[in-house]
């Protein structure tokens, strides 16, 4: 092998796709050619890259052709058809759908925390997990490995754009209905407003926070929640870790945020743990509640790392730290851990060259 690798991005024209052409631009050029791939209505279209423009291409068989690593941002039921025939045209897949996450042939990676599970691909593909798993589980992983996890409970507050751009339009469709609603409106106001238009959520999101998100699943659990909960366990390697979790929706356009109950095998320092967050890679420590100083979803848009705050011991327990976390659920969310992954592979497939 020589020269760099071929890049494929498999539905670039979507709003992580967007995102990802960004992130390409503004990442170390470790690739050689690159093709973007989407649906057919969308082929012919030219977007920027790396200052240049490329035409997209419609998604077949022969586009994979002479591609070493293809980044898939499909829905599932695509990325499921399509990865393992981009596979058998001898591309390595990084999928950030939700088809092989669980698979136990297929390894989800966030290279912050387990790097070195990119090597062992059986199936020729790596997953990148859900943008709420991400949002927490850089800042985890950096405790984790120092006092060892033994039980987490969280809550997501998450933005509208995790549901797509049908999320983000409903929002601001919303909003519009219901500006200069007095104070006390009482949410079946709201809901008289909105009418039956609440789009991919089952209730109004704006002014409002809904108690759900994803699909119902058994006991009550949403698949949201249950997403959390495995892929937890898988990246940190802890199959019998207890979690709870409860996810939001909440009227934000972008960043999730998460509050984060974590119980450790022993007793916590929080000056440790400082020390800790303050230098792992991909995250940033903002944590000064005297001065205000905490993250916001308004402070974290359009940045990569996730952002810790609020961190203190439990009251009751000196085994458990609380904190609050947030990230851009499009950027370190979902295109940049795809992009870095995809990098991890560039890197073997160069040791290789």
């Amino acid at each position: 092998m020589t020269g760099k690798p071929t890049l494929a991005v498999v539905g670039a024209t979507g709003a992580v796709g967007a995102v990802m052409l960004q992130i390409l631009s503004q990442r170390a050029d470790v690739w050689g050619e690159i093709r973007l791939i989407a649906s057919p209505r969308s082929a012919g279209r030219k977007l920027a890259v790396r200052g240049e423009e490329i035409e997209v291409t419609a998604l077949s068989e022969e586009a994979f052709d002479g591609v070493d690593v293809a980044m898939f941002d499909v829905p599932d039921e695509v990325a499921a058809q399509w990865a393992p025939i981009a596979v058998t045209r001898g591309a390595v897949v990084v999928d950030n759908s939700a088809a092989f996450r669980l698979d136990p042939e297929v390894p989800l990676v966030v290279p912050e925390v387990n790097p070195h599970a990119v090597r062992t691909r059986p199936r020729g593909i790596v997953a990148n997990p859900n943008c709420t798993t991400l949002t927490m589980i850089v800042a985890l992983g950096a405790l984790h490995a120092e006092f060892g996890l033994r039980e987490l409970v969280v809550s997501s507050y998450q933005a509208v754009s995790g549901a797509g751009r049908a999320g983000v339009e409903t929002l601001r469709a919303q909003l519009s209905l219901v500006a200069g609603t007095e104070l006390g409106t009482k949410p079946g106001d709201v809901r008289r407003a909105v009418g039956e238009d609440t789009g991919p959520f089952p209730e109004p999101v704006a002014l409002n926070v809904v108690p759900w998100a994803g699909s119902l699943r058994e006991d009550g659990w949403s698949s949201e929640e249950m997403k959390v909960r495995d892929e937890a366990r898988k990246i940190l390697g802890l199959p019998q870790l207890p979690v709870a979790v409860t996810c939001v929706r909440v009227p934000v356009i972008t960043t999730h945020s998460l509050t984060v109950h974590a119980r450790f095998q022993g007793e916590v320092s929080v000056d440790r743990a400082r020390e800790i967050l303050a230098t792992a890679p991909g995250v940033v420590l903002c944590d000064d509640p005297a001065t205000g100083e905490f993250p916001t979803p308004a402070d974290v848009v359009g940045t990569d790392p996730t952002w810790v705050g609020r961190l203190r011991r439990a009251l009751d327990d000196p085994t458990a730290l609380e904190l609050f976390v947030c990230g851009d659920n499009l950027r370190k969310g979902a295109a940049l851990n795809t992009a870095q992954i995809a990098e991890l592979v560039a890197a073997d497939w160069g040791d290789r060259a």
